[in-house]
């Protein structure tokens, strides 16, 4: 369970990660300034398991695979948006960020709620609202990535067990 922490559409990757901060590229370092142009109290006071919900078109502008990384060293347990932009969804898996998109949960999800997500169901449960969300699961070679860690983690498991 986590608490939500909402942003609008249209959050850009320069939102997420501004550009003076893309001259180092360790976690840590990327986490302290986490959507700081968005919310200046983001990055200082989410906890590990919160829950990101934006929403359309989250993760648009550069392909820099540097917001991802910097909403999950934050310790952010999912992203839940309407829409994606392309590259930030295929980032985002790469790096083992889970991502969910579902529209009735942005629009029943307000700055504060507690959220609990099964990310193998897909269901998304807002338990301060009392509702019930439903996103569409990722294909169980999928859900094996993002419990892996992203991709690199995958193929060197899956390597190390051939």
């Amino acid at each position: 369970m986590g608490k939500v922490w909402k942003f609008g559409h249209d959050i850009d990757t320069d939102v997420i990660i501004p550009a003076r901060y893309l001259n180092q590229s360790e976690e840590e370092y990327l986490a302290r300034h986490c959507m700081e142009d968005g919310d200046l109290r983001f990055a200082q006071e989410v906890k590990t398991g919160d829950i990101l919900v934006a929403g359309k078109n989250f993760g648009c502008g550069s392909s820099r695979e540097h917001a991802p990384i910097a909403i999950k060293a934050c310790g952010v347990q999912v992203v839940i948006a309407e829409s994606f932009a392309r590259i930030f969804y295929r980032n985002a898996l790469n790096i083992g960020l889970p991502i969910l998109e579902c529209a009735a949960a942005v629009q029943g999800s307000q700055a504060g709620d507690e959220l609990e997500v099964d990310l193998v169901s897909g269901k998304i449960t807002n338990k301060t609202r009392q509702q019930t969300f439903q996103a569409q699961p990722f294909p169980p070679f999928m859900q094996e990535l993002i419990q892996a860690g992203g991709l690199i983690s995958y193929v060197q498991r899956r390597k190390n067990d051939a």
